[in-house]
């Protein structure tokens, strides 16, 4: 893997002799494989689903549900995977789960300066593909409300896709630029801002990001940059956190930025306390001291990572955190979301995928056919439907988008299809067959079929 030789240059002056050898010799190395399981999904219906540990399974020490694996799985052919009970996730962007923990009281929602204000909202602004939201929706309260944005069109059904799969309440989903919440005149008590960066630290794990890394790519990217946390920054209340992240190694796009926040914007630096030995790196910008997280490969086992958190000045006018345009918000999740989009602004500027709503059923003249998203729901209603158990190679089948056929004694109608336990989705069932209702553009589309399952998972 040969790297630019301008990048060799500027990383190894930003980092120093020590640091740069140990990432150069980071590539000889083999590259973390990690999974963050869904914590509602691993505990539901008296069973408790943890990774075989047996296998070299280990824990990624700064997020609770994250684990390091001793392999890579064929993850496509995994039926526990499509249903939403974990998710593939690069390490270092799992050290938002302990920011998260830390800038909260988890017992009340109180933020760490004790000054009862409550969390309720939260923005996840460049989100796709969703690892950091689904993160973020298992590490806030379940009475927050978690808003998930991405802007380009593709990638927002991709972000749609996974979050449906997370199967949590109270979390929308939305196509906008980030200017589009600047007009909404929507106000948020955290935001997040993994911001589309150069890509310098996934150099190791997609070689395609180093075709396309240039100076004149750093240039533009840290002036995108700014311009998104400008707009976030106006959609922020009075002492509420903006946590800026990218995946690239230079300062421009890091701790000068962070710097910019503090002149422009007068935000103040939060310190988050880390433990030695994750050989987190802090600031390598010269006379730049604020604490800043950096993760660096051949120091931290991950890709790498920058992570700041800033919090917003308090005006004195104490406007009320837990309110949108005057309005409190209650604790009941689904009125939470309608609440956030009935803002006449709102709805006239963002571009809704999925409004945080229970899912309820289409009607197809009298017949109610019920919702893919319903199946996969953390809160679903398992009696409801009648649930049928399916083998492997039934589910493999089922996922491939393929018709099934069922014992003779299921029901006939709408029967909801499961492995190991964990709902997959709906069928029809009529007698000779059961109709597949898996989203068709969500299917497994390779041919190839592994005979056996190996699950990296056992439960008791």
């Amino acid at each position: 893997m040969k790297l630019p030789e301008v990048f060799i240059q500027e990383a190894h002056q930003t980092m120093g002799n020590e640091l740069f050898e140990r990432y150069i010799a980071s590539f000889e190395e083999d590259i973390p494989v990690s999974i963050r399981m869904n914590p509602k999904k691993c505990h539901a219906n008296g069973m408790k689903w943890k990774v075989d540990d047996e296998k070299g399974v280990t824990a990624v020490p700064w997020c609770q549900n994250g684990y390091y694996l001793s392999s890579r799985p064929n993850f496509t052919f995994d039926p526990l995977f499509h249903a939403g009970l974990y998710y593939v996730q690069e390490a270092s962007s799992m050290f938002l789960d302990h920011v998260i923990r830390q800038l909260f009281r988890m017992s009340d929602g109180q933020d760490t300066k004790g000054e009862g204000r409550t969390v309720t909202d939260v923005l996840d602004l460049c989100a796709a593909p969703g690892g950091k939201s689904t993160l973020l929706r298992s590490a806030l309260p379940d009475s927050c409300l978690l808003v998930s944005n991405e802007p380009i069109r593709n990638r927002a059904q991709i972000l749609a896709e996974n979050i449906q799969k997370w199967g949590y309440a109270n979390h929308v989903v939305t196509n906008n630029y980030p200017k589009d919440y600047r007009k909404a005149g929507l106000l948020f008590d955290i935001i997040l801002c993994d911001v589309p960066c150069s890509g310098e630290g996934m150099f190791r794990k997609d070689e395609a990001t180093i075709g396309e890394w240039s100076l004149q790519n750093v240039e533009k990217c840290w002036q995108l940059q700014r311009e998104i946390v400008a707009d976030a920054w106006c959609c922020l209340r009075d002492g509420g956190f903006l946590i800026y992240s990218t995946c690239t190694f230079n300062t421009k796009e890091n701790e000068e930025n962070v710097r910019w926040m503090m002149e422009e914007l007068g935000a103040e630096v939060i310190s988050v306390p880390i433990e030695k030995e994750w050989n987190i790196t802090g600031s390598l910008l010269a006379g730049f001291n604020e604490p800043v997280y950096r993760f660096i490969p051949g120091s931290t086992r991950g890709e790498g990572l920058f992570m700041c958190v800033v919090r917003k000045a308090v005006d004195k006018r104490g406007e009320g955190i837990g309110s949108v345009n005057g309005k409190q918000w209650n604790h009941d999740s689904h009125a939470q979301a309608s609440l956030l989009l009935s803002s006449k602004k709102a709805k006239q500027v963002l571009n809704v995928l999925s409004d945080g709503q229970y899912p309820v059923p289409t009607m197809k003249g009298r017949i109610a056919i019920p919702a893919h998203a319903e199946a996969i729901y953390t809160d679903l209603d398992r009696t409801k439907y009648p649930t049928e158990e399916l083998t492997y190679a039934q589910a493999i089948s089922y996922l491939r988008h393929e018709a099934i056929v069922l014992e003779p004694d299921v029901p006939h109608g709408f029967v909801l299809v499961t492995f190991m336990g964990v709902p997959l989705g709906f069928v029809k069932n009529i007698g000779n067959r059961a109709n597949n209702h898996y989203p068709d553009q969500w299917k497994i589309k390779t041919t190839h079929i592994p005979q056996e399952y190996e699950t990296i998972f056992r439960y008791t």
